[in-house]
């Protein structure tokens, strides 16, 4: 199984301003805007480190998963939430040839925790032997910075502050994330109980 962002968070749509207002940083200056590229970094190494502990996607962006079987006949759970909309389903056979299925096919079950492709039949169509079957779909809370929780959005901040404030000590971004980062988005992670990876 293979998951491919297909799609970086535009530049635009990241609170850089905001940010910086956060961290306090002076304002009226000649050099105004010249951190920007590092508070950007920052922004995005706090909204991958995040995405990864919850599994799910902050900004709405496409993606491309690969698998090689269905976890069953009927369903197949998406690796990341929320998913907004399915795009393709494209089955891929040995020698790389694609095919296209009918949308009428599947459809996408909405969950916040673990959403699924459904068939719309019995079962979901076959993949292919030696080949894959991809997803295409598009995932996350919003395409805009205020389409995020308030509780995550305020995670992102205050991660993209630790690391800003820990640059220049050896290993800080690699240390665990702090209590208050841990608290904020706790209750967005997804708990696997009795095979609830379907």
């Amino acid at each position: 199984m293979m998951l491919v962002e297909l799609a970086m968070v535009p530049a635009a749509a990241l609170p850089v301003a905001e940010f910086s207002r956060h961290l306090h940083l002076g304002t009226g200056f000649a050099d105004d805007g010249s951190q920007d590229a590092v508070l950007e970094s920052y922004l995005r190494a706090a909204l991958a480190a995040i995405e990864a502990r919850i599994g799910k996607a902050l900004f709405q962006r496409a993606f491309s998963w690969q698998l090689t079987a269905w976890h069953s006949p009927d369903a197949q759970g998406l690796p990341i939430a929320p998913v907004q909309a399915i795009t393709a389903l494209k089955l891929v056979d040995r020698a790389g040839v694609a095919t296209v299925v009918d949308p009428a096919q599947y459809w996408l079950e909405k969950d916040s925790q673990r959403p699924r492709l459904v068939s719309a039949r019995d079962s979901l169509p076959p993949v292919p032997a030696g080949g894959t079957a991809e997803i295409l779909f598009e995932a996350g809370f919003g395409p805009a910075w205020g389409d995020i929780p308030v509780d995550l959005a305020q995670a992102v901040f205050l991660l993209a502050a630790h690391y800003y404030e820990n640059r220049h000590e050896a290993g800080a971004r690699e240390s665990l994330m702090p209590f208050g980062v841990m608290a904020l988005v706790e209750a967005y992670r997804n708990v696997r109980l009795l095979g609830a990876g379907a």
